[in-house]
């Protein structure tokens, strides 16, 4: 009998993503590390309190970065919705949650040219009616926030756990993640936090640290938030012969696929004899 595994890209089985929330200038510094050292992260974006749409907000909370440098300075990475203003979710009637979520998914692909389909959650406030609209609004998946301490990939990308806040033990999973040996489990790794805490809590070392032992590594799939759920969803569209001796597919997604021990592409639109 086969042993058939999807595998990340180029039968990769291990992904490192990050999700940093808020906007603040930080995000200047942070995308000029992630970038010095290869790696990819999502930015979740308040389109309401970008720079100069509310200076009162700016001077009590800091400053963000403008409308006009999203394109550029998140280019290579992923910019996604963090609600217009941040409101806590479970407190505001459906309506304005529908205009929160889609005025900021307006502004943010106006700025950057394609769709905004990321999400994470204000203050991680959500519940099963929340998810419900989300989902009809357009958005593919949604962060919440915690620490599971786990490189498992997510039941549901609706309520997508990562694994550490860079504040918590992230150099220790580090280690373990880069041990992790078992190539018939997919595993990732997903950090998250906000920039601006670097500063405050005067650590910029700590994600430098973090960046220069995780990157450059051949077995890990460098991505942002999208690239992984778009990639897992391509999977699921694979469609299998009945002894999995061949497989279609449809999407314009390539997938790689592990067959006792052989890496296989299955490029976009093809059928490929396993």
């Amino acid at each position: 009998m086969k042993h058939l595994y999807v595998c990340f890209p180029e039968g990769r089985y291990k992904a490192l993503t990050l999700s940093y929330d808020d906007g603040r200038i930080e995000d200047r510094r942070l995308v000029g590390i992630l970038n010095q050292y290869g790696l990819k992260g999502t930015f979740h974006l308040n389109s309401g309190y970008l720079a100069g749409k509310d200076p009162e907000a700016e001077e009590k909370y800091g400053p963000r970065v403008s409308e006009e440098e999203l394109l550029e300075l998140y280019k290579g990475h992923e910019v996604a919705c963090h609600t217009v203003g941040h409101p806590t979710m479970e407190r505001i009637p459906g309506a304005w949650l529908v205009e929160q979520v889609t005025q900021d998914r307006k502004t943010l692909e106006k700025a950057v040219g394609y769709p905004v389909c990321g999400f994470s959650y204000p203050f991680g406030s959500y519940n099963e009616d929340i998810v419900t609209t989300l989902k009809s609004l357009g958005i593919a998946y949604a962060r919440i926030v915690g620490d599971s301490e786990s490189f498992t990939m997510p039941k549901n990308f609706m309520q997508w756990k990562p694994t550490c806040h860079h504040n918590h033990k992230l150099l220790e999973l580090t280690d373990k993640f880069l041990d992790f040996n078992m190539d018939q489990v997919l595993c990732m790794m997903y950090v998250w936090g906000h920039s601006f805490e670097f500063t405050r809590d005067g650590n910029w070392e700590l994600i430098e640290k973090f960046a220069e032992k995780i990157s450059g590594r051949p077995d890990i799939w460098y991505a942002t938030n999208i690239e992984i759920v778009r990639y897992m969803q391509a999977f699921r569209q694979l469609i299998f012969t009945a002894d999995c001796s061949k497989v279609y597919n449809p999407s314009v997604q390539p997938v790689w696929l592990n067959v006792d021990g052989r890496i296989f592409e299955v490029g976009a639109g093809m059928l490929v004899e396993l």
